[in-house]
């Protein structure tokens, strides 16, 4: 599943960030590396950005990034 595709209050553990270059080296940075839990938050209106709570940190994603990286949900 994409992490675009958790609704908010759902829970997955990131499998793979397919992303490349400076944007996966940040989001890797930050914690996005496989086997971390993270949940969704909240969405806005627009459905971009979407806020996830990830080892006790809230981070917002545009939707395309949050698109791009896969959870197996729990």
């Amino acid at each position: 599943m994409r992490l675009s595709d958790l609704k908010v209050g759902q829970k997955g553990i990131i499998d793979l960030v397919d992303l490349d270059g400076s944007i996966k080296r940040r989001l890797l940075d930050l914690g996005f590396v496989p086997g971390t839990e993270i949940k969704s938050v909240r969405k806005s209106p627009a459905g971009s950005p979407i806020v996830f709570e990830l080892r006790d940190t809230l981070i917002a994603l545009r939707k395309k990034e949050a698109y791009q990286i896969f959870v197996e949900t729990k």
